[in-house]
């Protein structure tokens, strides 16, 4: 008993350890691999291990003037790839040590081999590290030491520590015993996977909102020497240009937002309407043929209306063929109308896929409801009204407060394959604008500055928006 309550305590350590060695697999600046100035600065250890053409990716000269030789970069790509699979072992152990003793017992086997394999290959990486510090041109190599190096040897040192600790105080478990773990952590697992993928893409980032602080470009290090506090933010208001083209892009993203919101009624509708159709096949069939367009890239659904709308395209053709037209007319160039044709798109696009929430709505709505409005005489579309409808209002509430907090971020893939010279104006949303300032233009600190208040805003959005919806409905989502 008194062992085991050792070993309780001991699995603290244990299962933050893991947690930190599985987090430095992921930053950049943590990658004790980095033994050389060719290998690139936002190359992660995990990169490092899993990818060597990417780790050799500035080595060609090195290699053919013979100041870093090709074993050399194969050992420190094996030694990264395994400490890259033993730190992922020690992340199952910890994970396995949620459960009865013989998930336990499983999980600190496993934990101490990773644990031990890790250590050991950083023993690679400090031999490659050597031999590269040995060329005869080190000033065209770069070779560097990192000091974390210490760090994470400590890390994996303690980590097999305490994994052989907690085995010896867990022990054997019974042969006959089964892996065994309670039904909440079984879904802490399972929903582990979902909280790490939201860290990486939606917290993780929030890291370079450090940019809009720095005169930075592409290429630059990040120092008080380039530091310039908030020159950027005064900029979108001192430059009239800039304030100018803020305003053009902000009523261009407020205007297609609005109407997507005015229109999020038609796939609740749409969905209605489907599930009245009696013929199973028919209805099937209609689902699959409007949920397919979700799946297909923006690319494509411009190749698509190319063939259609474009000056050879098949309506041209057509119309030049009747005798109606006497030349073709190229629909996709003109920037009239162009709201209303990202609307229709969109619509076209993600209508089907967006109604399978409330087909899954309308399936869970009690069926008792139904048999009570025809003993009192409704007919289908009263029925529709006043038990289909109120059933789907919670659903639609919730996407409502979503898409109001989303107001400013229409996407970027569908407007940057529409673009074109003669709509550049109308069609410019903010996601758009964003890259082309960032990416195309290259003033990533003031297209950081635009992310930033993009963020602010559109969470300020979501709690006016779950404020106004406890007031009049009583409900909130947040």
């Amino acid at each position: 008993m008194k062992k085991e309550k050792v070993a309780r305590i001991a699995y603290y350590p244990y299962r933050i350890i893991s947690v930190a060695l599985l987090v430095i697999l992921f930053f950049p600046g943590l990658n004790v691999a980095r033994v050389s100035g060719l290998i690139n600065r936002s190359t992660s250890l995990l990169t490092t291990g899993f990818s060597y053409g990417n780790l050799i990716s500035n080595f060609g000269r090195a290699f053919r003037k013979g100041w870093v030789l090709e074993s050399t970069m194969r050992l420190l790509n094996l030694s990264s790839l395994a400490i890259c699979i033993g730190i992922i072992a020690c992340a199952v152990g910890a994970c396995l040590s949620l459960g009865n003793r013989r998930c336990k017992f499983a999980g600190n086997l496993i934990s101490t081999v990773g644990a031990v394999v890790s250590a050991c290959s950083m023993g690679g990486i400090w031999s490659a590290y050597f031999q590269i510090a040995a060329t005869t041109k080190p000033s065209k190599v770069e070779p560097m030491f990192q000091n974390f190096f210490y760090i994470m040897l400590i890390l994996l040192v303690l980590m097999v520590i305490v994994s052989i600790a907690v085995l010896f105080l867990v022990g054997r478990p019974e042969k006959d015993e089964k892996f065994e773990m309670e039904t909440r952590f079984k879904l802490f697992l399972m929903f582990l996977p979902f909280i790490v993928l939201t860290f990486v893409f939606c917290y993780l980032p929030l890291w370079g909102w450090r940019y809009a602080f720095f005169d930075y470009k592409s290429g630059d290090t990040l120092s008080m020497s380039n530091f310039v506090a908030f020159k950027w933010f005064a900029q979108l208001v001192r430059n009239k240009s800039t304030t100018r083209d803020i305003v053009n892009v902000m009523k261009n993203t407020l205007a297609m937002s609005g109407l997507g919101i005015a229109t999020s009624w038609m796939p609740m509708a749409f969905a209605i309407f489907l599930s009245e159709i009696k013929n199973s096949r028919f209805r099937r069939f209609v689902q699959t043929f409007t949920t397919i367009p979700n799946f297909i890239s923006w690319v494509l659904v411009f190749a698509i209306a190319f063939c259609i709308f474009s000056t050879d395209g098949f309506i041209s053709s057509m119309m030049i063929n009747l005798g109606i037209w006497t030349e073709g007319k190229n629909f996709l160039m003109s920037g009239s109308n162009t709201w209303l044709k990202m609307l229709l798109w969109g619509l076209w696009k993600g209508l089907g896929w967006s109604a399978i929430i409330y087909i899954a709505g309308i399936s869970g709505i009690d069926q008792q409801l139904y048999e009570a409005a025809t003993v009192d005489g409704a007919g289908r579309f009263q029925k529709m009204w006043h038990v289909t409808v109120p059933g789907l209002m919670p659903t639609f509430y919730v996407l409502l407060l979503m898409a109001v907090a989303g107001i400013l971020s229409n996407g970027m893939d569908q407007y940057l394959v529409f673009e074109n010279s003669s709509n550049t104006t109308q069609i410019m949303v903010l996601d758009l604008y964003v890259y082309k300032m960032g990416i195309v233009k290259g003033a990533i600190p003031l297209s950081t500055v635009v992310g930033m208040l993009k963020s602010v805003i559109s969470v300020t959005l979501l709690y006016v928006a779950n404020t106004i919806s406890k007031v009049l409905r009583g409900e909130t989502i947040v």
